[in-house]
């Protein structure tokens, strides 16, 4: 039995029945890193022992009877810009190459409740903005969570815990042939997050099965003290959703959205809407006029916020510090020589849009903007019950910034609503994905579509 290619469930329900111990699971996973990382440079930091330890721990638990959470003893990773206490998170950047946080994100602890399994840390973009390592090996994800998507694929770990900016984890999800889900703004808790856009990142999980990701939810959802962005809403049981039924269920397709990708994701699109046709669910096109302005708009006011949130890395407080013979020098060299060319330029552009010159030009503009794509959605859910759009591009795998269905992405995150990526299968050998998205704190409709099509469709989502 390949342990490392099975889902957490399953993993969970083998451990349940006593058929597996948490430490054969977690050395398998193990194994698997050993073999993959040299093609897959998913991982960042390794943390073998604390797996080990930690499986141990579990093993010993339900060897003395204790009841268990369906995730105790299943193996995860976390992406580099959460914090995990007393293992070293860098966010894939020069700044905090050997930052090792003293507590650990709201997200992580209640993992570490569950009893779930921390491998280590998942590779990324340098703070969720550029990429730390220009090459591009295998077909790359070509996306902020890359990592995360694809230590799932390659089965180093059983789920990864990742941020969502500008649909970088749909994407990522998507092109590595998993699931991704962006839930709503607020609905998990930011705490420990190392953010570059507080007002667009999202902490979301990356998993194999749409019953993973309902134990995931179950685990991390819900209101945090600590966070002011957390919603207070009420969580359900995210298992009770996975129901294969979408008779009635209306769905909604952006035509605008369409006009940004090629034709074959377009198809993959239309093919999905006619399998949910066939079961029940009534399928139209629709429009929302704002989607050619969402991208702009997001770039404007992620650079506004990185240029506020990345100021505090100055040698001083927080990160690398290279000393000079003045303290503006050492500013200087210690964000010249800690951040990359991506991170710099992004915080000049933040900079410049924030100027007494440029501010009602740009960043207020840049607001009104998002509040006109939030309300195309808010038109589009009179009619519909949930969107159904590409998860992003077949092509540019290894530029991003030359990827126009980056706009599929980045309008989700404006209007701050849930948001799933599915793989539905293989196109020139390569993962392609769907995205669906629904009303503020209805990620049940999510579940519910998404299980529907992995019940009743072929896919593959194997490395």
């Amino acid at each position: 039995m390949d342990l490392h290619t099975l889902p957490a469930y399953r993993l969970g329900e083998l451990m349940a029945k006593k058929e597996v111990s948490s430490e054969e699971i977690t050395r398998a996973h193990l194994g698997r890193i050993d073999r993959m990382e040299d093609k897959v440079k998913a991982m960042v930091t390794v943390t073998a022992e604390v797996a080990l330890d930690q499986a141990r721990a579990v093993d010993d638990r339900r060897a003395a009877g204790e009841e268990l959470s369906p995730l105790a003893g299943v193996p995860m990773a976390i992406i580099d810009n959460i914090c995990t206490m007393g293992v070293k998170t860098t966010c894939a950047s020069h700044m905090l190459y050997n930052f090792v946080p003293p507590y650990d994100a709201e997200v992580v602890s209640r993992l570490k409740d569950t009893g779930a399994i921390l491998m280590g840390k998942c590779n990324m973009d340098e703070f969720s903005i550029g990429p730390a390592d220009e090459k591009c090996g295998l077909q790359a994800p070509a996306s902020r969570s890359d990592g995360g998507a694809a230590a799932v694929a390659a089965g180093e770990a059983a789920f990864v815990l990742g941020a969502d900016t500008e649909g970088s984890l749909r994407q990522s999800a998507a092109r590595c042939g998993v699931i991704g889900l962006k839930p709503t703004y607020g609905r998990i808790s930011r705490y420990g997050l190392i953010s570059y856009a507080s007002s667009l990142d999202q902490i979301g999980p990356l998993v194999r099965d749409m019953k993973d990701l309902a134990l995931v939810l179950n685990a991390i959802c819900g209101h945090d003290a600590r966070d002011s962005t957390a919603a207070t809403e009420e969580v359900p049981d995210y298992r009770k959703c996975l129901v294969n039924d979408v008779r009635g269920l209306k769905v909604g397709l952006p035509l605008e959205y369409l006009a940004h990708v090629e034709p074959q994701s377009a198809a993959v699109v239309r093919q999905a809407a006619d399998r949910l046709s066939e079961l029940g669910a009534v399928c139209r096109d629709i429009s929302m006029p704002h989607t050619a302005y969402a991208l702009p708009a997001h770039y404007i006011i992620s650079a506004a916020e990185a240029s506020s949130n990345l100021a505090r890395y100055d040698g001083v407080r927080y990160g690398l510090r290279v000393d000079d013979e003045d303290v503006q020098g050492m500013f200087r060299k210690s964000r010249g020589q800690g951040f990359g060319r991506a991170v710099k330029t992004l915080i000049m552009l933040g900079t410049y849009v924030l100027s007494a010159a440029n501010y009602d030009d740009y960043y207020v503009k840049a607001l009104k903007t998002r509040r006109q794509v939030q309300q195309d959605f808010d038109q589009a859910f009179e009619k519909c019950d949930c969107l159904l759009a590409p998860a992003g591009s077949m092509m540019n795998r290894c530029d991003p910034a030359a990827d126009s269905s980056a706009t599929c992405g980045v309008a989700a995150n404006l209007a701050g609503l849930p948001a799933l990526s599915l793989p539905v299968g293989l196109v020139d050998g390569l993962p392609v994905g769907l995205q669906f998205m629904a009303r503020h704190f209805e990620e049940e409709v999510l579940l519910r579509v998404g299980y529907t099509l992995q019940e009743n469709t072929e896919h593959k989502n194997k490395p």
